[in-house]
């Protein structure tokens, strides 16, 4: 590739703003407005545009409470639907995978440079956008140029933001100089230039973020067209040399996990990993049981009709010992309300004994003894789900409730008389966030040493 700017030939670059432009509005023109700011545009330039103005005339504003509290609230649950993975997470910032593939704070969910009852979201498929704009002003203009979509976000070990490429039409996203030979003669193998990144960057000296200027057009660099877009800038997790040290932090988050641990009772409305929840059972299956034997089962209640039949079958029979026992109604539902978690959790898993291999002897004491080893095992399982949901930073509460309702349980599951229920494990992220690490409690009359 010997086009001016890379490979032998150097070159004079320019940068220009595109002014005039409007405030823009869900269904305006963009293409149009450009048109009209911009008629001197020539073939080969390439047209670099904030994705905020995109998402605004695309309709991608979402409205939201202006009271500051609330607006916050609803900003952070936008971010959560238009999250498909969190990456990274401190204090109340997420590093996230959004809805297009890009790691980025937040998603790119922005309240800056909209109405003070507006969030933006990112344009739905930034390359197609982008597109639709070089198409747009072929049309109206006659020239051909390339299209860059931009949004700013941070850098790996680096601080400060800039500008990068989210969506592109009519340029190579990348150059790469692999098998060239550099001025000492040495051969290149794995350099690689991110051009659509270095244009978005360049742009924004222009554009800036207070300056009301949010097009800019970089003239004296022509790139060919390879069909390439800037969802191809997006390095497949497989690749990523920075998911090392992530699996280095989660091995680090594990251990120390158990101190992290406590008892949740009020969970967001975030969705639960289903491959977190099951990487969580595998470790609390590895708890000791005796003679070898499996004797722990973990029911998953994943379908919201199935949960709802055995909670309030179980809620019936509660009721009905708490009348036999004499309680009131008012402290009737006062306890009943206890049980609500397990409706409100996002995830439920039951833990059961099914002590499958159990000895029997003839006489009552070792009898008695074999069931403890047994119910010993099944707790040590139950202590290990919790630690290892916390390990996978999610928030958990174990209930009793199911012991109490043995019979009522099997009857709904359709169990056999084996399987023991061993209370109820709601499961989901806190609603107040990570927990703070907390020591180890005061041994005080827990320990006794002889």
């Amino acid at each position: 590739m010997t086009e001016r700017g890379f490979g032998h030939s150097a070159t004079r670059l320019e940068i220009l703003p595109v002014e005039g432009l409007p405030e823009f509005r869900p269904g305006d023109d963009l293409t149009g407005a450009i048109s009209a700011a911009a008629p001197w545009l020539r073939s080969g330039d390439v047209v670099v545009v904030t994705s905020k103005i995109v998402s605004k005339t695309e309709g991608m504003l979402v409205r939201v409470p202006e009271d500051p509290e609330e607006r916050d609230a609803a900003r952070r649950q936008l971010v959560r639907d238009e999250t498909v993975r969190v990456i990274a997470s401190i204090g109340r910032t997420d590093i996230t995978e959004n809805k297009i593939g890009v790691v980025q704070a937040a998603s790119g969910v922005d309240a800056s440079n909209v109405a003070g009852n507006e969030v933006a979201l990112l344009p739905a498929d930034p390359d197609s956008s982008a597109e639709a704009l070089r198409n747009g002003l072929r049309e109206r203009l006659g020239v051909e140029v390339a299209v860059v979509i931009t949004d700013t976000m941070g850098r790996a070990w680096r601080v400060g933001q800039t500008d990068a490429a989210i969506g592109s039409s009519g340029l190579s996203v990348l150059h790469s100089y692999a098998g060239a030979i550099d001025g000492q003669g040495n051969e290149l193998a794995v350099t690689e230039v991110a051009v659509a990144d270095e244009l978005a960057a360049a742009a924004d000296l222009v554009k800036g973020k207070l300056g009301g200027t949010p097009v800019a057009v970089i003239r004296g660099l022509r790139l060919p067209d390879d069909g390439s877009r800037a969802r191809d800038l997006v390095r497949p997790i497989e690749e990523d040399l920075f998911r090392l040290g992530t699996n280095e932090a989660i091995a680090q988050g594990r251990r120390e996990a158990v101190l992290v641990r406590r008892s949740v009772r009020e969970f967001s409305t975030r969705p639960v990993d289903p491959a977190a929840i099951r990487t969580a059972i595998g470790a609390a299956l590895t708890a000791p049981a005796p003679h070898h034997t499996r004797p722990v089962r973990f029911g998953w209640l994943r379908g919201e009709p199935q949960r709802r039949k055995l909670l309030e079958a179980m809620r019936a029979a509660w009721q009905a010992d708490l009348a036999a026992d004499g309680f009131t109604d008012e402290q009737i539902s006062a306890r009943l309300r206890r049980g609500d978690i397990l409706f409100e959790a996002p995830e439920v898993v039951i833990p059961f004994l099914v002590p499958e291999g159990a000895h029997t002897y003839p006489d009552a004491r070792r009898n008695a003894c074999e069931n403890t080893m047994f119910t010993v095992a099944a707790g040590a399982a139950v202590q290990g789900l919790l630690v290892a949901l916390a390990a996978e930073d999610l928030g958990s509460c174990w209930i009793g409730s199911t012991i109490f309702a043995a019979d009522v349980v099997r009857e709904t599951l359709g169990l056999g008389q084996q399987w023991q229920p061993l209370g109820a494990v709601a499961i989901g992220h806190p609603a107040d966030g990570p927990a703070d690490p907390r020591p180890p409690r005061e041994l005080d009359e827990g320990l006794i040493e002889w």
